[in-house]
């Protein structure tokens, strides 16, 4: 590090590092190139949004309010938490709209991605498909089908890593 002696105003003697006052400039332009690059950020973020409203074609319309859509009646005793006893595996199933599609979480004991969940009948079978997409579940699947008479969801877990089907129940926590 080159060291500098200079005399300040009262007259001593003064050591400094190139980090003292020759740096100083060198944080002031830093500064400024910051400020300049959180300007140009935020006026390209903002266009991208003016932009898309205004492609918007004159059929479409947007809805206002922030409300869910309306659950499915056909299949809302779905909705609730359902636990794995042989692991503790927790399947939460929050909404399911008119097509089936379920908005749903699935734990281990972490969060892991549902990339696709649904609800379908076939006769008076319900049924439920849940396919995981995460790290440790490459497409996984859950094919389970709901037993009114003891309230469980019954069915097979496909793992896809290792190729294997395993039969599995879930049963309601609340």
């Amino acid at each position: 590090m080159s060291r500098c002696i200079y005399k300040e105003r009262v007259g001593r003697q003064h050591s400094c590092t190139a980090r003292g006052p020759a740096a100083f400039p060198k944080k002031i332009a830093f500064l400024v190139t910051l400020c300049f690059c959180l300007a140009f950020l935020s006026i390209f973020e903002a266009e991208p949004a003016r932009a898309n409203a205004l492609e918007l074609p004159a059929t479409v319309q947007v809805r206002n309010d922030e409300s869910p859509p309306e659950d499915n009646p056909d299949f809302a005793f779905l909705k609730g938490r359902w636990r794995r006893p042989d692991g503790g595996y927790l399947c939460e199933i929050k909404n399911i709209d008119a097509t089936g599609k379920m908005d749903a979480a699935y734990r281990n004991p972490r969060l892991i991605n549902i990339s696709r969940a649904e609800a379908s009948r076939e006769g008076v079978t319900t049924k439920v498909f849940i396919e995981l997409r995460d790290a440790g579940y490459p497409g996984c699947t859950y094919t389970l089908t709901y037993d009114p008479q003891t309230d469980q969801l019954k069915g097979v877990y496909f793992q896809a890593a290792i190729q294997q089907s395993f039969e599995v129940v879930f049963v309601r926590t609340r």
